[in-house]
């Protein structure tokens, strides 16, 4: 019996974290689909009527998605392309909600997949005269313009959650680590399991 239960949860240890992963995708694939795909899908219906409504119809406004992102990655390679986008940056940042949120969606995005990754300086941070040390990403070495020489802003994401703070300590309470950032974030979000032999 002992070996039955033994074996039960090496089984949930390995399909566990599959499932979860396959789940996620799925379920990002069905809200993408449900609006962006559908939505492309009704208007490739309206376009060519001989298209039949369901999975072809959304799997043909899924390709035409993912080329229409191509493209436009191609198109803001180009000189002509950054003209065009800095415009229509400068018509957003004119409405102030619209600011806010495209700001700050565009630096998050930018953060995390773009060419000017700013998470990418992985650091420990001591606090209580270093017998607390968390581990987090540089973001910000300099906050002077804000009053505050000597500081830098420090983000510190959660385990095991979406979501994270960030602080603002001295220079001197920081420690640069020599290990890659795609690392250090895995440990962080894992709550420091992954790779635990």
């Amino acid at each position: 019996m002992q070996r039955l239960v033994r074996y039960f949860f090496q089984g949930l240890l390995i399909l566990l974290p599959f499932v979860l992963t396959v789940y996620l995708v799925y379920l990002i694939f069905t809200v993408l689909n449900e609006t962006l795909f559908s939505a492309i899908g009704s208007l490739l219906r309206i376009l060519v009527p001989s298209l039949a409504a369901g999975w072809i119809a959304d799997l043909a406004g899924g390709l035409l998605t993912l080329s229409v992102i191509i493209i436009t990655g191609m198109f803001a390679s180009f000189y002509f392309g950054q003209f065009f986008l800095s415009l229509f940056d400068k018509a957003l940042n004119r409405v102030p909600l619209v600011r806010l949120l495209y700001n700050s969606l565009t630096d998050l995005f930018n953060a995390l997949i773009g060419d000017n990754k700013r998470l990418n300086q992985p650091v420990a941070v001591s606090l209580m005269n270093g017998e607390l040390q968390l581990l987090g990403f540089i973001t910000r070495d300099d906050m002077a313009e804000f009053g505050l020489p000597g500081k830098v802003a420090v983000y510190l994401p959660q385990s095991y959650n979406f979501a994270g703070n960030l602080i603002l300590v001295d220079k001197d309470k920081i420690q640069l680590l020599d290990a890659p950032a795609s690392k250090v974030t895995t440990f962080i979000v894992s709550g420091g399991i992954t790779g635990k032999n």
